[in-house]
């Protein structure tokens, strides 16, 4: 199974829908996703990740599956760190999750880091890796100690519209990289494509392999500007 996570395009956040910009992107990666032949369309219920798979949706004839886990993290990525008042962990500046040792907690330590430990990011993330453990289940992949057992192999490709928070979170579950090292060192681009292969091995288990991460190379051969955030050509 090939499993690819899409991020939403450029975002109205105050009305939860995408700006113009937003939607030429959603049209540039129904494109490049159509292309890919993807059986599944799964999303966020947030109108801003619907609105970026319905172009997908409608080039493949194919309907659009809620998944209500996929949500974005809001309030539970506020912290006060460092200089007291509220604000989300991705606006820290990175080099607080890395110095003083704390790149060097480990998985099941990494909430204990400066920025997160006054969060509500480990609940959070609990919510959306419980909800991804019960979507791959429902897909034929059932996790056991750090690998899936292959209940039902699936040839499928799965395409979920989600959010760059919940969708870095449930990557860093997905690959076993601390959270705060994927807060360090990981952006998500608007649109941005991360393709995972679930490999149907003979011996009846598998683990994630990443392929790509947020690709967005859709949006040049669509002829569309590169900007990330919507500020800086890259």
């Amino acid at each position: 199974m090939f499993l690819y996570i899409i991020r939403h395009g450029d975002p109205d956040y105050t009305t939860d829908t995408l700006t113009e910009r937003g939607q030429r992107q959603a049209e540039a990666v129904a494109l490049r996703l159509r292309d890919s032949k993807i059986d599944k369309i799964y999303s966020s219920p947030l109108g801003r990740a619907r609105q970026t798979a319905e172009p997908l949706a409608r080039l493949l004839g194919l309907d659009v599956t809620v998944e209500e886990w996929s949500r974005e993290l809001d309030e539970q990525m506020l912290t006060p760190f460092p200089d007291g008042i509220p604000k989300s962990v991705t606006l820290v500046q990175n080099t607080y999750y890395r110095e003083n040792g704390n790149m060097d907690l480990g998985f099941e330590r990494a909430y204990e880091c400066q920025g997160f430990s006054t969060s509500g990011m480990k609940e959070g993330v609990k919510k959306v890796t419980d909800g991804g453990r019960e979507f791959l289940a429902r897909h034929g992949y059932v996790e056991e100690n750090g690998i899936y057992r292959i209940e039902r192999p699936n040839d499928e490709k799965i395409a979920l519209f989600c959010h760059g928070a919940m969708g870095r979170a449930w990557i860093s579950h997905l690959l076993h990289i601390p959270i705060n090292l994927m807060w360090a060192g990981f952006r998500y681009t608007h649109t941005g494509v991360s393709i995972f292969e679930f490999k149907n091995n003979e011996n009846g288990v598998t683990a994630p392999a990443m392929l790509c991460y947020s690709d967005m190379s859709h949006l040049s051969a669509a002829g569309l500007d590169m900007l990330y955030e919507g500020k800086k050509n890259i």
